[in-house]
């Protein structure tokens, strides 16, 4: 079994976001309750030559983390896009002598933190059950609660979204997706979601779109490029007793030609760019889009591309993060 740090991907990230998630090698694993392990910091361009380095030390798995929460487009499903800055975790069995190796590495010029690398202990856990005593069950607006799917909601009379992101994105933390489930909430207490069609782009474990459904929307379409997080949207809308008369999930090439009132995008700058004029064309005349996975420095641009299209409202700033909202013109 592999420690915690080496087990347990963050899963709360915006769509195709793939910061904090990490790329694992497993050569083998210990037979030690205890491992040893060196975090060392370095470029992307580094992290390939370092890693061999660790792995010709007896390396028994390498991790790579985003070292400065830096968001990046995973531009294919299996790609493994990486940060410009990586944390690179090296574990070790005990019983390896690894004062060589950190001679090495403080040699190195590629070693950000050469001069402050040290060997840690780590014990051995069980990572699933250690993130999800983490996930705490969270409110949104005044009655919208996402728990996940082993805890019993706080409140059993709210609209109470069961949760379990798995492999996805999705569980309500980050930001961006806190943003939109705020958004949602008010624009359900103001009674305009009900009766309405939705398409969540990006839907990652589905979160988004499933609480539209649960909110009061007539039918949901849920749309992204992994096939894992299809399969999680599924998987949780069935949890959240939706059927695929209120929720269905597409790969984007088989996405219907349809009109919907309603278009969530949790994703990032780059793809919403490139996606505005489909977007435009699927969304009827005064209905509404949300745009998420948006740094500050990056609105200014989108604002200007989607009101060819849309009457776009002032951007709503959380966090480094911005929710910005457009009515489709007629």
């Amino acid at each position: 079994m592999l420690p915690t740090i080496l087990g347990a991907a963050s899963l709360d990230l915006p769509g195709k976001l793939a910061s904090r998630k990490y790329h694992l090698t497993v050569v083998q694993a210990a037979a030690s309750n205890m491992w040893q392990q060196i975090q060392i910091q370095t470029s992307a361009q580094d992290s390939a030559t370092l890693e061999q380095l660790l792995l010709e030390h007896g390396a028994l798995s390498i991790s790579l983390l985003d070292s400065k929460d830096y968001p990046i487009f995973q531009r294919s499903p299996g790609a493994t896009d990486l940060w410009p800055l990586v944390t690179l975790l090296g574990l070790f069995d005990l019983s390896i002598d690894l004062s060589g190796l950190m001679e090495v590495l403080r040699l190195q010029a590629s070693v950000g933190n050469a001069d402050s690398l040290v060997i840690e202990l780590i014990e051995e856990q069980h990572w699933e059950r250690c993130w999800m005593q983490d996930f705490e069950a969270m409110q949104f607006g005044d009655n919208l609660w996402i728990c996940p799917s082993w805890q019993i909601p706080p409140d059993p009379t709210a609209v109470n979204l069961m949760l379990d992101p798995g492999l996805a994105f999705g569980s309500g933390s980050h930001a961006t997706t806190a943003l939109c489930l705020r958004w949602l909430a008010q624009y359900a207490k103001n009674q305009e979601i009900q009766g309405r069609e939705v398409i969540d782009f990006g839907c990652g474990s589905g979160v988004l779109g499933i609480a539209a459904a649960l909110l009061g929307a007539r039918r949901v379409h849920s749309v992204d490029h992994d096939p894992q997080a299809l399969t999680a949207t599924v998987n949780n809308s069935q949890r959240n007793h939706l059927g695929s008369d209120q929720l269905t999930a597409y790969k984007p090439d088989i996405l219907p030609p349809i009109q919907v009132d309603l278009i969530l995008a949790n994703i990032l700058a780059e793809p919403l760019l490139k996606l505005a004029e489909q977007f435009a064309s699927q969304i009827k005349a005064g209905g509404l889009l949300v745009l998420l996975g948006i740094l500050q420095d990056q609105s200014y641009t989108l604002v200007s591309t989607y009101s060819q299209w849309f009457v776009m409202e002032t951007p709503v700033l959380e966090e480094e993060w911005v929710r910005l909202v457009g009515v489709r013109k007629e």
